[in-house]
């Protein structure tokens, strides 16, 4: 599993949702950038991305997710 293969997966899944990956093999970090999901609880954050990788966690694909959530604002700060 490539980096650019979950980056494309989620961000075609998520409008309006921009994901940047690192990472590689079945381990990721994910910083997600979404004014929408940003507005949701840490665990309504989680249950959204979980829900589009749940396959490839099941079939071994993916092993370790970390997220982080910024608003666009935030990120835009945050560079």
């Amino acid at each position: 599993m490539q980096a650019l293969e979950v980056k494309s997966f989620l961000e075609g899944k998520l409008p309006d949702t921009n994901v940047e990956v690192e990472g590689e093999g079945c381990n990721f970090q994910l910083n997600v950038i979404s004014d929408e999901l940003a507005a949701l609880s840490p665990v309504k954050r989680q249950q959204q991305i979980y829900a589009h990788l749940n396959p490839w966690i099941t079939d071994g694909s993916i092993h370790a997710v970390t997220m982080k959530f910024f608003s666009r604002a935030a990120w835009a700060e945050r560079t």
